[in-house]
């Protein structure tokens, strides 16, 4: 799979990274519901056959528990085999399993320690803070990170969901590495200042829920999303609701239209249209089983045409419309 380096560092990423968010299992605020360990670590393992570099975490999925099916995975290979690891920290949870904000610069160094003893590892390849909230203290929060890679325990730092204002009042402080935002055919926010900032300023894009929660996979219906499980976060999502499930799942049927004149499926093409955007370093592609990281993965390689984009334009503005946006 061809790779491109993250911004200013020397990390050279795969196009397509693995997402652990599902793999955090039930029992928490945003949960996909229940999942299996077991097939999880074999979605790990599948996305490194397939020749995937890199894994997305974060301390909060599970409530921990992500990190450490990672950090088991980890355990069964080499460590020079092993992907670069990149998580998050700055939501926290109390006995109660209740998530709450936090990036005041004790509560990251907590965290930081935490998410290294789950991960089994001494070193975080990319370090983010989840959320610029509470935003008075992100830069307390980013100080803490600065001063944890001078200390050795994260090679770099990133910041994920924060907007152009706030990446710049980190600059001075340390270098920001890379921006984590939603971006996906249905969340097209970041292209207008984010994306062009994120390119002059050298700050790597990696690109989350580009699928949408798996709208743009192909493998959704109305029927599919009344069977979700009570616990799924997605149940709560608006896009998964009328007025905008019914004109999604329209266009998606078209983009696997044109997705199979390709030999490619939905999926595949979201994830090549999120990338085809050359300040975007990677996408992340989120896999609870071992064939959905194999599938999405070939996406990597695939360089949309001007007429496929164009076509899809096309459609997005007619699911606006309908959707009445």
């Amino acid at each position: 799979m061809r790779t491109r380096k993250l911004g200013w560092t020397d990390l050279e990423l795969t196009t397509i990274g693995l997402g652990t968010w599902a793999q955090g299992g039930a029992g928490w605020g945003f949960s996909w519901g229940p999942q299996d360990d077991d097939a999880s670590i074999n979605a790990i393992l599948k996305a490194l056959d397939a020749g995937i570099n890199w894994v997305d975490t974060a301390a909060v999925y599970g409530l921990g528990h992500a990190e450490e099916v990672l950090g088991r995975a980890l355990k069964k290979m080499p460590v020079s085999e092993r992907p670069i690891v990149a998580t998050k920290c700055g939501r926290r949870w109390d006995e109660n399993r209740k998530i709450f904000k936090n990036i005041k610069a004790d509560s990251v160094r907590g965290e930081l320690e935490d998410s290294l003893g789950r991960l089994g590892i001494d070193t975080i390849d990319l370090y983010q803070i989840h959320w610029p909230e509470p935003d008075e203290d992100i830069e307390e929060g980013w100080g803490a990170i600065a001063e944890a890679v001078k200390a050795g325990k994260v090679r770099y730092a990133g910041v994920s969901n924060f907007n152009v204002s706030q990446i710049k009042r980190l600059m001075d402080i340390h270098p920001v590495a890379s921006l984590q935002p939603p971006y996906s055919m249905l969340r097209r926010e970041v292209e207008e200042e984010i994306l062009p900032f994120c390119g002059e300023n050298r700050v790597g894009v990696v690109a989350y829920s580009p699928m949408q929660k798996g709208l743009l996979t192909g493998k959704f219906s109305h029927e599919r999303v009344s069977n979700l499980a009570e616990e799924d976060h997605r149940r709560r999502d608006p896009m998964f609701k009328d007025p905008e499930l019914t004109p999604t799942l329209e266009m998606v049927a078209e983009l696997e239209r044109i997705a199979g004149e390709h030999g490619k499926t939905a999926a595949q093409l979201a994830l090549a249209w999120v990338l085809r955007r050359p300040e975007v370093t990677a996408a992340i592609a989120g896999a609870r089983k071992p064939q959905q990281i194999q599938e999405t993965a070939a996406a990597g390689d695939w360089e949309l045409s001007d007429d496929v984009v164009s076509r899809i334009d096309e459609l997005l503005a007619e699911r606006d419309r309908k959707a009445g946006k």
